[in-house]
Parts: C-alpha cells; structure tokens; sequence
C-alpha cells in the first residue's frame, strides 16, 4: 500500500525566501536570494520546498522595461531631475524605486542604506503596455559644496500574482535595475594612485572627492603589453580595490609602466615596480 504524504506550503512558511529572476536576452535564470532576517525554518522544509518546486511544470511570467539615464547626475544647484521609465512589453507593469547612500568601505566594498535624502515623484509608477513616464527625482537635503554625494537608485517591478493556466505554475519575475544618482559640486574630483601588487593585481585608492570608475588598466614595458583589464569598476571618495589583470603569470620583476582609464576618457599613466 502506498503512502501517500501530504505537504501544505505557503508564502510565509517558507519564511519569505525570496525568488528572484534575472532576465537577459529572453533568456530566465532563476535564483534563490535569502534575506538574513528570513531564512528557512528548517532543512526539511526546504526539501520540502524544492520536491514540491521540481515536481510542479511552471513557466517564468516577467514584464520588460528601461530607464533613462542609466546614470544620474545633478548639480548643486538643481532641485530635481528628469527619469524616463519606458514599459517595452506587451502587458501593464508596476514599479517602485528603492533609494540609498550609496559607500565603500576601506576595501571597496559597497554599502547601501535606506535614505530619505532623495524622492521619487510618483513614488508608485503603473505603465500601460508599450507607454512611457516622465518621473522626477528630487534632492531633500543640502548639497555638499566641496565632496561628491553619492546614491543608489533600484528600480524595481512589483511581481502581481498569476493564476494558473493548464496545471503548469506561473512565476512572477522581478526584475530590478540598480543606477548610481552623483550629486557633484564643481570643485569635487577623484585624485587616484595605483600600484602593483603580487599575483597580476593592482591597488587602486581614491584620495579625492568624487568617484572613479576604472574601465581599462594596461600594463607595459615599452610597447609590449603584460597584462590587462577591461570592465567598469568604482572606486568611491576613501575607498581603495584590488583589480586583477589578465596576462601572462610569472612577470619579471621590474620597472614597468601602467596606463589607467576612465570612464570620462581621461587617463593616468604610473611607474610601477613588479614585485
């Protein structure tokens, strides 16, 4: 005789573990992100969860958007800004915005806390399918005459629920887009010295009042390239980041020369010891 096992799991059982989707290219992955303040009850249940999960069809159900500018930046002087929010798909998507200082630690690892220094104006966007806003994002707060302020604005959808259609579970997918918001007086600017460092790395650190963001690191001996990096990290006001290269391993060790590029164009070029 079989047994039969019945398992009853709801939203909160589960103790709000997030399901969150990233969409790229059309393409779904899904991940599993926990809020430390909700974990799993137990490891039970969590099997529990994931046999109920694997044995169930279920398809990703997500809505399409842009914002614009993708970075933000304000002077002063100016109270507010304009953001364009764009619904690219074919059904109605409600959005809401998280906002937050935005720091580094020494190391260079990002701190965001909740800030009511900035407002979203509305702070709820609905868009009809195919429909753009024009939404504003105020400054509350005096600026700061001589250091940069620097914020992070999340975009996010607000998942509604979806009904089941032929026995197959219909997620919703939150997606969210993360965008720096730099409030920066005339006289703030980066003031950066890297250095080598062992293992194809370099020490990067901002002594100055406004951000910097590495988009390449090349370097050489005369001509010939060692090692590279290409991407787009920041480095905040009193921040410092350990980038690796890529290239050969097992250097000779010696002068060298290193040329660092921004995301303004600009470049600093370093004499560098190789260890």
């Amino acid at each position: 005789m079989r047994k039969e096992i019945r398992t009853s799991l709801t939203w909160s059982s589960v103790s709000k573990t997030c399901l969150y989707w990233y969409a790229h290219n059309m393409k779904y992955t899904r991940r599993f992100v926990c809020d430390a303040r909700h974990r799993m009850q137990s490891s039970a249940l969590t099997i529990a969860f994931l046999s109920l999960m694997s044995a169930l069809p279920f398809s990703a159900v997500a809505g399409a958007f842009s914002v614009s500018p993708v970075r933000i930046y304000m002077l002063p002087r100016e109270r507010a800004v304009a953001v364009t929010v764009v619904n690219e798909g074919d059904t109605e998507v409600v959005l809401q915005a998280d906002l937050n200082v935005w720091t580094q630690k020494a190391d260079g690892t990002d701190e965001l806390n909740p800030t009511d220094d900035l407002i979203l104006s509305p702070p709820i966007i609905k868009l009809a399918p195919n429909s753009r806003q024009v939404v504003r994002l105020a400054l509350l707060k005096p600026a700061d005459a001589s250091r940069q302020l620097t914020y992070r604005m999340i975009m996010r959808e607000v998942p509604e629920a979806v009904a089941m259609v032929d026995r197959t579970v219909r997620l919703p997918v939150a997606l969210a887009l993360s965008m720096p918001v730099f409030i920066t007086p005339p006289p703030a600017k980066r003031i950066m010295d890297c250095v080598a460092a062992p293992n194809l790395t370099v020490r990067c650190a901002n002594s100055g009042t406004a951000y910097a963001q590495v988009r390449e690191i090349q370097l050489k001996r005369g001509t010939v390239t060692l090692a590279r990096f290409e991407g787009g990290t920041y480095i905040l006001p009193g921040a410092q980041k350990v980038i690796s290269l890529k290239g050969e391993s097992g250097l000779t060790p010696g002068a060298a020369q290193m040329s660092v590029s921004f995301d303004d164009g600009k470049s600093q070029i370093f004499e560098v010891m190789l260890p």
